[in-house]
């Protein structure tokens, strides 16, 4: 191999997934003459985190996820979490909305669609949680309209499937939120870059891999492989954006900066029942979540899910998870291993050693076979029937672990953009609920590494996101708000 050639760009983007595709978007929209070159390792785009059936195209909104809402040992319910992240979803459905108003996209109906979003619960410990819960979200205007129920044919009529059958002298409830969305990031990141690929500042390079990445005289100097003609390239950039999914930890390391040290990475798989059977299929129109076990991770929370993927409504049930030591689903047995330093041995053994119940809950759930996890369906859909199901491949995803003063190190769930002093570069590690916050995780990266820029930019971003920085939020803003969105995304409007 020969380096060839050498090119100058302002931003790499190293990923072609929801997260590039986000940051890309906004900064063309904020700066038309930026130039951005994207590098995907894959020959596809959104071939990871971000295809379809790689993640669960909830539209995050807190609604129906009970792990962001935890009950301590005195039985209060903390819904801070499910605020939050309710909050970045309006941002993104705002922007996207944004963007098919200006005509940036069209045809909103591929990628988003209105699906009701529900958790259900069985047993008396858990129906009172659920009770508690809504009782504390409704009063948030963020979850207004949520409904809750014990009673039996309420339930039916919300959720024919997992009703039918079902013995009536069991307790069960659950919550019911019209205003949920399902949708198909891998479709929406396809889009973004295609329309980005309209102007000749923006350049997308699949099947190329970034090698190795140093800073010199305050410019990033990458060494890249096209793995298609087995040649290198030498690129520089004044900034560059690791949005690699689990693949980032690796190209953080190589950064070398000193804010990336001592962090590692716990990988965890996934697998779904899909459904094969139409009439089953035609029977479900919502996305029902339920309680995690303990020890699971976040995003092995079951549920039951109704799913639009190209234009085809689908069933999916789980996810399962798994333990492989690959980083990415299309990565090496070896990611892991290697991923392994001094820097961060310490924090590893110690995330190790204090989470006994997720290596617990992970043994077992590779150990499942195919009828353990159809009679893990039953407790949902009691008349399933496994010749109905067929198991299919999730996402990788790759837990945070960090140093930690008091414990030595921590596994954390959820996301975090780590960013060099001089705001160069920036990686984001972590998974669930990614995709969704997209927006406002791009935004706060933008905020860290490009400040000056971001007051002068204000402006503009809160016409494109009327919520981003906004005093006036709350009340009955976000009913007005998802009215407006809804229409200009073709959802339903409640």
């Amino acid at each position: 191999m020969k380096l060839n050639n050498s090119e100058e760009t302002h931003v790499v983007l190293i990923g072609a997934g929801i997260m590039s595709a986000t940051l890309a978007v906004l900064l063309r929209k904020l700066n038309s003459k930026i130039k951005i070159s994207i590098y995907e390792k894959l020959a596809v785009i959104s071939g990871e985190s971000s295809d379809a059936l790689n993640n669960a195209g909830t539209g995050h909104s807190g609604f129906c996820e009970m792990n962001y809402t935890p009950e301590d040992e005195k039985g209060n319910i903390d819904i801070q979490k499910a605020i939050n992240v309710a909050t970045s979803f309006e941002m993104s459905r705002e922007f996207w909305a944004y963007l098919v108003e200006t005509g940036f996209i069209k045809q909103p109906e591929k990628f988003i669609d209105s699906v009701a979003h529900m958790s259900f619960v069985w047993g008396e410990e858990d129906v009172e949680f659920l009770r508690k819960r809504w009782q504390k979200m409704i009063q948030n205007p963020l979850f207004k309209g949520m409904q809750f129920s014990e009673n039996f044919n309420q339930l039916k009529a919300w959720l024919p499937l997992i009703m039918q059958h079902r013995n009536k002298s069991q307790k069960v409830a659950a919550t019911h939120m019209e205003d949920g969305t399902d949708v198909n990031f891998g479709d929406l990141t396809h889009r973004l870059i295609m329309n980005l690929l309209m102007n000749e500042e923006v350049k997308l390079n699949l099947a190329h891999e970034v090698k190795k990445l140093k800073q010199k005289d305050g410019k990033w100097q990458l060494k890249i492989k096209n793995l298609a003609t087995n040649t290198k390239i030498k690129v520089d950039a004044d900034f560059v954006f690791i949005g690699a999914g689990g693949g980032a930890l690796h190209l953080l390391d190589k950064s070398g900066i000193e804010e990336g040290e001592g962090y590692g990475g716990f990988p965890v798989s996934g697998e779904w029942l899909l459904c094969t059977n139409p009439e089953v299929i035609d029977k479900h129109h919502a996305k029902v979540y339920g309680k995690a076990k303990v020890g699971a991770p976040p995003m092995s929370v079951p549920h039951l899910d109704s799913r639009l993927i190209d234009g085809k409504r689908q069933l999916l049930f789980g996810p399962f998870a798994g333990f492989s030591t690959k980083f990415l689903k299309n990565g090496s047995y070896w990611d892991l291993p290697l991923s392994i330093e001094w820097s961060n041995l310490k924090p590893m053994l110690s995330a190790g050693l204090h989470n006994l119940p997720l290596t617990k809950y992970l043994i077992e759930q590779v150990r499942q076979s195919k009828e353990d996890k159809i009679e893990a369906l039953k407790e949902f859909f009691p008349d399933a029937k496994g010749e109905f199901w067929k198991e299919e491949v999730a996402g990788q995803r790759v837990q945070i672990i960090k140093k930690d003063k008091e414990e030595g190190g921590v596994l954390q769930f959820g996301t975090e953009i780590v960013s060099s002093a001089d705001g160069t570069i920036a990686a984001l590690l972590g998974a669930s609920p990614g995709a969704s916050t997209a927006v406002k995780i791009m935004l706060d990266l933008m905020e860290k590494c490009f400040p000056d820029d971001v007051k002068e930019w204000e402006p503009k971003l809160k016409s494109m996101i009327p919520s981003y920085k906004n005093a006036n939020v709350g009340g009955d803003y976000y009913a007005e708000s998802r009215k407006r969105t809804a229409e200009l995304l073709k959802l339903k409007s409640y």
